[in-house]
């Protein structure tokens, strides 16, 4: 996973949680898809981007995951920051939701991603329980 799609930083402000892009990344393509998948093999959700040719993928590492826990459990709306640049991130929330649910007890996505998962988003998956 190169440096470009990695998103390994972020912050919280009253408004909005920002998930950091590293200028020297460069400026991410695309438009916001509004879906999410996961790369269980470097543990992380991959946010999507639309080109012209497919997706552009948008790593976002287990650094950030307490960030999309307070995505989830906040009304702050979460978006991608590059530069002075923001670009808001549609379905991010409903597509976490729906990924961190299906990931719990499911060892198709890898036991140390599920795990990971599980302990990382313990305080949603309880409460919803």
């Amino acid at each position: 996973m190169n440096i470009k799609n990695r998103i390994d930083s972020g912050l919280r402000n009253d408004e909005q949680i920002l998930f950091l892009v590293a200028e020297q990344a460069g400026k991410p393509q695309g438009i916001p898809a509004g879906k999410m998948i996961t790369d269980s093999d470097n543990l992380s959700f991959v946010y999507l981007l639309e080109v012209e040719a497919g997706y552009e993928h948008l790593h976002l590492t287990q650094a950030v995951w307490p960030l999309m826990v307070d995505v989830l459990t906040t009304n702050l709306d979460p978006v991608l920051s590059w530069k002075d640049e923001i670009i808001p991130l549609p379905g991010f929330k409903d597509e976490l939701t729906m990924l961190i649910f299906n990931i719990e007890g499911n060892d198709n996505y890898g036991e140390a991603f599920s795990s990971a998962v599980e302990q990382a988003f313990s305080s949603i998956l309880q409460h919803m329980e």
